[in-house]
């Protein structure tokens, strides 16, 4: 299905080899959060997507927990950002922002995804979803 979508807007997506239900559990278990739906069945039909000059559409999982946890845990970033655990990032946009779900009350409550400004610290709405975030970014409705 992804794979589908995704080339349907695209010629230039790279797809990696699926990531396994235990591979994701375990990421969420180290993010304390399940993912939503959608970003779990995108990542069980292909760990990751590399776009246009081989940018993150979507990270592989790897990539996932390893920036989540370094921006939760930095020390540098907590006297320049607000705490990183009421986000969950999953993409960049090639500039230092990232794209995320919001956490709240320590779940994915919603399938919206907000873009996170690294020189503001703001955070604002982009898309309804995944499959949206991806059209739009894609198609250029998405722009920063």
């Amino acid at each position: 299905m992804w794979h589908d979508f995704i080339t349907s807007l695209t010629a230039h997506a790279t797809f990696a080899p699926a990531a396994t239900q235990t591979a994701i559990s375990a990421a969420e278990e180290a993010l304390a959060v399940q993912f939503p739906d959608q970003l779990r069945s995108l990542l069980q039909e292909t760990n990751g997507v590399l776009g246009e000059y081989e940018l993150g559409l979507v990270w592989d999982l790897e990539r996932i927990k390893e920036d989540n946890l370094q921006f939760r845990n930095n020390k540098d970033f907590a006297d320049l950002y607000m705490p990183f655990e009421h986000l969950l990032f999953f993409a960049d946009a090639g500039n230092g922002d990232q794209f995320a779900y919001p956490i709240q009350n320590g779940k994915i409550q919603r399938p919206d995804v907000f873009v996170w400004d690294h020189e503001c610290d703001d955070h604002r709405w982009v898309a309804g979803s995944l499959k949206q975030y991806i059209q739009w970014w894609l198609d250029g409705t998405l722009t920063l």
